[in-house]
This record gives structure tokens, sequence and C-alpha cells, in this order.
């Protein structure tokens, strides 16, 4: 498993899953066309964006052609990497039939395919940003400690902090933890608990 600092753009819940397995890093879903739509979801895009970069990686039919501009369109040049996967045919294991242009998503190529495709977009790996490994990580105990779990008003507190930093209403812990790790420092997440809930 391979650890990227930037944020990876899928369009579907099953692409998740898929690179969940391969890369550890965070991976943001599109919803499919769902994004056009999503305020919420293209600012945190676009925060992602300026905070660490973004891949995107969609399909390669003309759906994930059509996501894929629209990012394009949403995010300054130098913020974004592109990487694609090739056209292979064939049909994804959980469906009953090929997609409309027969072609495999991201969720039905090889995990090889996948990091080559990241390999080539020149995606910032571990080994090469030492500023990313040293960084001092936000944590599920600093949740705890903040009252955003396990606590009988954990829930409302990640709903102030989701309306503060304008994220997706939809997200989980687990999502929201990702993404603060991506858009901000420990130091600066503990200044913003302390800002939202000990004035």
């Amino acid at each position: 498993m391979i650890k990227v600092k930037e944020a990876i753009i899928v369009e579907g819940k099953y692409d998740k899953i898929k690179l969940s397995s391969i890369i550890d890093g965070l991976i943001i879903t599109t919803n499919g066309f769902g994004i056009f739509n999503d305020k919420e979801r293209q600012y945190l895009i676009r925060e992602l964006a300026k905070k660490r970069g973004i891949i995107v990686l969609t399909d390669s039919d003309s759906a994930g052609f059509v996501i894929r501009n629209f990012l394009k369109g949403s995010v300054p040049k130098e913020q974004i990497k592109h990487a694609y996967i090739p056209d292979i045919f064939g049909k994804e294991k959980r469906k009953d039939k090929r997609s409309k242009e027969g072609k495999l998503g991201v969720e039905g190529v090889s995990k090889e395919l996948i990091l080559e495709a990241l390999r080539k977009c020149g995606a910032s790996c571990e080994d090469s940003d030492s500023e990313f490994i040293e960084r001092e990580e936000i944590t599920k105990a600093d949740f705890f400690v903040y009252g955003l779990t396990g606590g009988s008003n954990s829930s409302e507190r990640r709903e102030l902090l989701k309306k503060r930093l304008n994220l997706p209403e939809n997200m989980t812990t687990n999502s929201i933890l990702g993404v603060l790790n991506c858009l901000m420092t420990r130091d600066e997440f503990i200044s913003l608990m302390e800002e939202l809930y000990l004035d």
C-alpha cells in the first residue's frame, strides 16, 4: 500500500472501495454527475486542491471525461493532476452486464494498472515528500478529547464543525478526519476546536 499526498477524486463508492485497498490517502467521490449541483462538495474539492493538490481518477468512458472536464474547469491547473486508466473492455464482477460503452471502470481494473496511472500522473508518494511524512496528524484520540466522538452531543459537535468548514453534511466521522488532515495541521485543528467549543 502506498501513501499518497494528494486527495484522489473518483466517481463512486465502489471506486473508493477499490482505491482504499491500494492506497493510504484521502479519497473523495463525486457521486457521479451529482458533483454538478453539490456546492459543498465542489468547495471541499477546491480547498483540498489548494492545500494538498488533487488527482482525478475517473472512468475512461465519456461520462468519466465529462466529470473530469468539470473538475478541470473548477480548479487551477497547477493544483490538479490527471490519472488515466486505459480502455479495457469487459464487465465488473458485481454487475449483470457491461456498461453502456462496455469499458471497465476504476473499480474493475487491476491494482497494477491503478498504481501505474498514479505513477504516470506524478502522484506524490510518501518516500518522495519528507514534509508529508513528518507532519503530525489529527487522530481519533483528538476527536475524542474534543468531544467529536464518544459523547452524548458528539453528533452536534461534528455538525457544527462541518458547517464551519463548509464540509458536505453526509460525511462519516472517518471521512471528516481524513479531510481535516488534508486541510490543516494538528495545531490548527486544536486552535479551531478551542475557538468553537471553549469560548
